[in-house]
């Protein structure tokens, strides 16, 4: 352990932060009420530096994707992180800060003891199941945690990466995983790879594809939302491609390494990432899209028009106001054909049309018009299931409306407070959504 002087108490008035530097460590100072705190300097998500965000009671909140972290404790509140950061011992001598350095700086998530059989099936194997399985681990549950993953991408991914710097090629194979394997196995969660053909509420059973039936006690549906497939001719010609999975991604990532001139049917968040990691791998690209000003229904006509913009000078082409007839081609996609009977070259198609949630096999509880679960505000969908991330409509505390958000940062959020409930710790979800997009360097946050 070595000691640092870091500062003096004038150097910070109550309610601020700002990094130092304690020997090779960098270190997040924080003024409370109660006196000076010490915590490492980056996010545990993409260490970004805390400094730069913002503090709030006892919340350090990150400024490029908003993870929470407590000052005090320096434990996850809030995701996209999934660790805590680092607390340091502070003292003040003399007006003024020394911090206390130990010689090693790991934070590990703690392992939790099996001590009864009560089972907790978790369904589903992307964001909201991660972050359930750690809520569960987290507030002690003692008993089996089975994990239904099914037979896509494991271990889980962060699939806001496969749009973004994935498909543009800046982002490898090795940035995806939100854990090892390991991890898992050694806090002794059983991972099925088996497809779940049925869950029954009303009875509080899974049966997998195999035929073998599983009885819990608690389970959270957490399987998440499937791509649209739109009823176009030609829709399953080699070349047209969605971009929801792992699978998806290497399959389009690949063809692009081939290709000239793509095609982007949807005008969305998806549909624009994609656009603009095709154009940074040199590919023409050209947009189409029902709407006449991209974003224009989310985010307003002004900004809409300065994301038309941005793209449009980096090089993108757009054919707004129209939908697609049809796509044709011999032995692959070759032409898009509009609705107003014109055409449109391409060597492969990018659909962002959007996604449907992914509940055909659930029964036995209550589903909006979508398919989504309805849920109350602890996302209890009946007695023992809890359903998170984007298959559940759940009442926004503040209107009591129900609402469906496909947030990445609200199916983590959803996984860990449906993992406390369903370990036994009652919460409910008071969150406030937020998104971040980035294009061409330019981040929008809402």
């Amino acid at each position: 352990m070595s000691e640092h002087k870091v500062g003096h108490i004038n150097d910070l008035s109550p309610g601020e932060i700002k990094q130092v530097q304690a020997g090779r460590t960098a270190i997040l100072l924080a003024r409370l009420e109660d006196g000076f705190h010490a915590l490492g300097a980056l996010c545990s998500h993409y260490e970004a530096p805390l400094a730069a965000g913002a503090l709030h009671d006892d919340r350090i909140i990150c400024p490029w994707h908003h993870a929470c972290f407590s000052v005090h404790t320096g434990k996850l509140l809030e995701p996209p992180g999934l660790d805590g950061i680092p607390v340091y011992p502070v003292q003040i001598k003399d007006d003024e800060i020394w911090v206390t350095i130990p010689e090693e700086q790991t934070i590990t998530p703690p392992c939790r003891k099996r001590e009864n059989r009560r089972i907790c099936v978790v369904v589903g194997g992307g964001c909201a199941g991660a972050y359930a399985v750690e809520s569960l681990c987290e507030q002690g549950f003692g008993g089996r945690i089975l994990w239904i993953v099914g037979s896509r991408e494991f271990p889980p991914i962060d699939r806001p990466l496969l749009s973004k710097g994935y498909l543009s090629g800046e982002a490898s194979d090795a940035w995806l995983p939100l854990r090892t394997e390991t991890f898992y196995q050694e806090r002794e969660i059983e991972i099925i790879r088996k497809q779940a053909d049925q869950l029954d509420a009303i009875r509080k059973t899974v049966t997998l594809e195999n035929g073998d039936i599983i009885q819990y006690e608690s389970a959270i549906l957490a399987t998440g939302a499937e791509a649209r497939q739109l009823p176009i001719p030609g829709i399953d010609l080699p070349g047209v491609f969605s971009l929801h999975t792992l699978p998806d991604a290497k399959k389009l990532s690949q063809a692009a390494q081939s290709a000239r001139r793509a095609i982007i049917v949807g005008a969305g968040f998806i549909g624009m990432e994609a656009a603009q990691s095709l154009r940074k791998r040199g590919l023409d690209v050209t947009v189409i899209g029902p709407e006449t000003i991209p974003f224009e229904q989310i985010l307003g006509t002004e900004i809409g028009n300065g994301l038309y913009h941005l793209h449009q000078e980096h090089g993108v082409g757009f054919c707004l106001g129209h939908t697609v007839k049809a796509f044709t081609g011999s032995s692959r996609v070759q032409q898009v054909i509009l609705d107003d009977g014109s055409q449109l070259d391409a060597d492969l198609v990018v659909m962002g049309v959007g996604v449907r949630p992914a509940t055909d096999f659930v029964t036995g509880v209550s589903k909006a018009q979508d398919g989504s679960i309805l849920v109350d505000e602890s996302l209890k969908a009946a007695d023992g299931l809890y359903a998170a991330g984007d298959l559940a409509r759940f009442p926004d505390w503040r209107t009591g409306q129900a609402i469906r958000i496909e947030h990445w940062r609200v199916a983590a959020q959803h996984g860990r407070i449906a993992g406390s409930n369903a370990a036994g710790i009652q919460q409910t979800y008071r969150g406030v959504p937020y998104f971040w997009t980035r294009h061409y360097g330019t981040t929008l946050h809402y």
